[in-house]
């Protein structure tokens, strides 16, 4: 299991990019829709083959008739970073391993992209949403490689909550992750083309 981007949600993708491009100083390109969920995006590309996400309710997509992914049917308040996604090569041997509660994988496509997302039934994942978003890309296309380098490099991120051993002890060593015994939340620390810089 992989990182494989970062999200940002917000009430307005605009608020969500905003959020995103305050923190780091650097601007998102344009991304697209996501029909199934009825959300979209704005994208960065970061080095090592990751990614950062703006997502929010598209208000001009019909509403979709299952639950949004990342919780957006009840996101509110400034935008945030809310959700980390992780790459497996097989969701489902993946959803066989964590416990329940991860969600049912979804086959998406946007373009050329093809891929499947683990989505709970509720929108939310386990560890108050602290728990990755698993994902599979099918074929050779990733959004990495086809994003604009924004000269911007993931230092780490820290996921803090509560319970964070145990979703420790649940996920295993991950390289460029550190978990905290804390309040719930996620803090990403980027080296910039301004400096260190943080996105919570």
């Amino acid at each position: 299991m992989l990182l494989d981007h970062l999200a940002v949600s917000g009430e307005t993708v605009e608020e969500a990019a905003a959020h995103i491009e305050d923190a780091l100083g650097v601007t998102l390109q344009e991304g697209g829709k996501h029909e199934a969920f009825g959300t979209h995006n704005r994208l960065l590309g970061l080095a090592d083959g990751l990614y950062l996400e703006a997502i929010a309710i598209d208000p001009a997509a019909p509403n979709p008739e299952r639950t949004r992914w990342f919780d957006l049917d009840r996101f509110e308040g400034p935008p945030r970073l809310t959700n980390w996604i992780c790459q497996v090569p097989s969701i489902d041997a993946a959803l066989d391993v964590f416990p329940d509660g991860v969600g049912h994988p979804i086959d998406l496509a946007r373009g050329a992209l093809r891929w499947q997302m683990a989505v709970p039934p509720s929108g939310r994942l386990p560890f108050d949403n602290l728990f990755p978003a698993l994902i599979q890309w099918h074929g050779d296309l990733h959004p990495a490689r086809m994003l604009t380098q924004s000269g911007c490099r993931l230092r780490r991120l820290v996921v803090s909550h509560p319970e964070g051993l145990e979703l420790a002890k649940l996920l295993g060593q991950m390289e460029g992750v550190v978990f905290d015994s804390g309040a719930a939340a996620l803090r990403a620390e980027f080296e910039t083309p301004h400096g260190p810089r943080v996105l919570e």
